[in-house]
């Protein structure tokens, strides 16, 4: 099958399984994948113009859905820390959406980009999973069913919540000053900034990674609706650069991203948050030293 904004082509059940696999295990720590399925695209498939990073918004927006609703439904979306982390990122979505049509059109330097980004964030799970203290509201043993995540306060100095009879707390605008940089990263990479928000939610405010999932992906999926605006109103000003995402190619990924996401969103509360992590970890680690020492 041939797409023509990305200029490849692609057996059909190629995209919807790539994204079904790498959506299933990265949700359960509230990532939606897009930060694996972007190097797929880029290597792989050979789609490395700025269109790669809308494409990437759209399969958040497809994929991410499938993921919310278990959360919500199983009550384990922490609201407080969601909203906080929507206001945050939004701007920075926009400004970074910018900043990848304009200054990162050259793909040796987006992959390097890619590269150092990954490794931020694979050293930040990593060394979170091998060092951090099991607390009450952290075991890394499996969690029984039924754990829910109750509102306790959200205002500009605290947000809090209460989750397996435990209190957790957060400077509001601590929360919100680091959206802000995740989303201006996540516009540029096309990831809306999940998988950057998750280890510094867990290793920065202490929060358990039980809880904090749900919160990164909605907050994802909200700046990712932004981003996909960002780069389709940017295409007109640039015909000559494919900026805008390809569609097709977009919601094939995000239909198997979304099977993939429910899915994980409904055995996370069985899983030991530890192996998580550093499953993820160690993938994303493979892919930010083969990009920063093979280009």
């Amino acid at each position: 099958m041939y797409f023509p904004t990305a200029d490849i082509e692609v057996q059909p059940w190629l995209p919807p399984l790539v994204a079904f696999c790498i959506s299933f295990f990265t949700s359960m720590s509230g990532v939606s994948g897009a930060f694996l399925l972007l190097p797929f695209q880029v290597s792989y498939l050979g789609f490395d113009t700025p269109s790669v990073s809308a494409t990437n918004h759209l399969f958040n927006i497809t994929a991410i859905p499938g993921g919310v609703y278990r959360y919500i439904r199983d009550g384990r979306m922490a609201w407080p820390l969601t909203w906080a982390v929507i206001i945050g990122t939004l701007p920075g979505v926009l400004v970074g959406t910018v900043i990848r049509t304009r200054f990162l059109l050259d793909p040796t330097f987006f992959k390097r980009f890619i590269g150092i980004v990954l490794l931020y964030i694979g050293g930040k799970l990593l060394i979170n999973s091998q060092t951090r203290k099991k607390k009450q509201g952290e075991r890394s043993s499996p969690s029984p069913a039924g754990d829910t995540i109750s509102q306790s306060c959200f205002n500009l100095k605290t947000l809090g919540f209460t989750f397996r009879g435990e209190n957790y707390q957060a400077s509001t605008k601590k929360i919100m000053s680091l959206s802000l940089v995740v989303g201006l990263i996540g516009g540029i990479y096309g990831i809306g900034g999940g998988a950057l928000m998750a280890p510094f939610f867990i290793s920065l405010f202490g929060l358990p990674i039980y809880s904090v999932a749900g919160a990164a992906l909605m907050g994802t999926l909200v700046t990712s609706f932004a981003g996909i605006i960002s780069f389709q109103l940017l295409a007109q000003f640039y015909p000559e650069t494919a900026i805008a995402p390809d569609w097709r190619l977009g919601i094939m990924f995000g239909a198997g991203g979304c099977i993939g996401m429910y899915c994980g969103a409904k055995i996370q509360p069985y899983v030991p948050a530890r192996l998580v992590q550093t499953i993820l970890a160690c993938s994303v680690l493979f892919i930010a030293l083969r990009y920063l020492t093979i280009i």
